[in-house]
């Protein structure tokens, strides 16, 4: 269950995938109200497409509120570039996977999404010499 004195508000990231009825921060909202959590602690950013523009937008809404620390959940696979790309913002980030990820559970999709995940890093640090 969720303790509202543990975390004073949530971040839910994600633009519009295929279906332009859902964005990722949408559905993520609605996984956490379902669970409990108050609506009104929850700070939806949709409008970014790749995660550097969703870390960019959510490190606005950290330093906005004055918060250099945030706990990222998400595919495992994933954890690691958003740890770099939020440590390289300034912002102290602690990781927990998502433990009912449909890629986790599947090691297809897993290798590919990490593979994937390889790319991207090397592409984000070549970038950000």
């Amino acid at each position: 269950m969720y303790n509202r004195g543990f975390a004073p508000e949530i971040i839910t990231t994600g633009g519009y995938g295929p279906d332009p009825n859902f964005s990722e921060a949408d559905v993520g909202r609605k996984y956490l109200i379902d669970r409990g959590v108050d609506p009104n602690v929850i700070i939806t950013e949709q409008g970014s497409g790749t995660t550097r523009d969703s870390i960019r937008a959510a490190v606005g809404i950290l330093r906005s509120k004055g918060w250099n620390t945030a706990l990222v959940v998400s595919d495992g696979f994933h954890l690691y570039r958003v740890k770099r790309m939020l440590d390289d913002a300034g912002v102290t980030a602690y990781t927990s996977p998502a433990p009912t990820s449909p890629i986790e559970s599947d090691p297809t999709k897993r290798y590919w999404h990490s593979l994937r995940e390889v790319v991207l890093l090397f592409g984000y640090r070549i970038m950000n010499l």
